[in-house]
């Protein structure tokens, strides 16, 4: 979750900081299809569907390391996504593990 609180829950445990990171090659036919975009315009449709799918792989593994760690949810959950040393794109899912439970009253 990308928020600090949870309505009807609190936190009863930190656990810390986890993170998913993935790194993905650039697919030559989609730079290729990327460098012709400027000059028709359009949405890149191939580098969309990389990024989601790259997104989605950093958010499972950012799952795996709470749970791993016992952890129940993943607060101030956030994405950071960069260029990385010009040949593919690095995306890091990262928050703060913490144990939830139901508030009382």
């Amino acid at each position: 979750m990308t928020t600090n609180d949870v309505p009807g829950y609190r936190v009863e445990q930190v656990i810390g900081e986890v993170f998913g990171l993935t790194v993905r090659s650039r697919h030559l036919g989609s730079q290729i299809g990327a460098g012709l975009k400027p000059m028709i315009g359009g949405e890149l449709k191939g580098l969309t569907k990389s990024l989601v799918e790259t997104r989605n792989q950093a958010m499972d593994r950012l799952i795996e390391q709470a749970k791993a760690r016992g952890a129940n949810a993943v607060l101030m959950m956030r994405f950071d996504v960069t260029d990385a040393a010009d040949v593919g794109t690095e995306v890091c899912a990262y928050g703060t593990a913490v144990v939830l439970v139901p508030s009382s009253g």
